[in-house]
């Protein structure tokens, strides 16, 4: 039986994502857990995954500011008298982590559902839980054919369920997407934001 390999926390994975030293196994948990590819710039054309990405990073924002949060984005300092943790734990999620995968190459791939992120796809995904499963799966069918010596088509032949949640997701989140992205962002509050 495989040893089940604990993932790096969103700080170090974080940091990873940026200088692109992930292992492809856990590229996706860049994404899910860091939101690393949601950092960009605003969509570009028609592009489906573009408009979900800006989409969550609009959502992630905007829950961040409520917080009376700075976004962090690449480039730019911290916030001046901000604790880096709690700007992490309102984005990622604190304590014990909710959702799990474990996958046939050995890897555990974890997530909150608490944080920014998790809200972030949770409306555009309609099921946060189930985007994650489904996701996290999908994203590691390749790595899964290569540990297992098996055929990437029998593989997504075993993974059919998964697929098809993910394809209904994913196409929800498209919807979801285009909705937030013709809204214009909420307005940052006013005043102090609190301590």
């Amino acid at each position: 039986m495989p040893v089940i390999k604990e993932l790096p926390g969103p700080r170090t994975l974080r940091r990873s994502c940026r200088a692109g030293r992930l292992p492809t196994a856990i590229a996706l948990t860049c994404l899910l857990l860091t939101g690393c590819a949601v950092a960009g710039a605003g969509p570009t054309g028609d592009d489906p995954d573009e408009l979900i990405k800006a989409a969550a990073q609009r959502l992630t924002d905007a829950c961040l500011i409520r917080q009376g949060l700075v976004p962090p984005r690449d480039g730019r300092g911290r916030q001046p008298g901000t604790d880096d943790s709690r700007v992490s734990a309102a984005l990622f999620g604190s304590g014990p982590a909710e959702l799990s995968v474990a996958l046939p190459t050995g890897y555990v791939v974890r997530a909150h559902t608490d944080g920014c992120l998790a809200a972030a796809q949770q409306r555009l995904y309609g099921d946060q839980p189930g985007w994650f499963r489904a996701s996290v799966v999908v994203n590691n069918l390749r790595p899964e054919a290569s540990h297992t010596h098996r055929d990437l088509a029998e593989v997504r032949a075993r993974h059919r369920a998964e697929i098809a949640d993910w394809q209904r997701l994913r196409a929800h989140a498209l919807t979801e997407a285009t909705t937030v992205l013709k809204n214009p962002p909420p307005p940052p509050p006013k005043g102090n934001p609190p301590a």
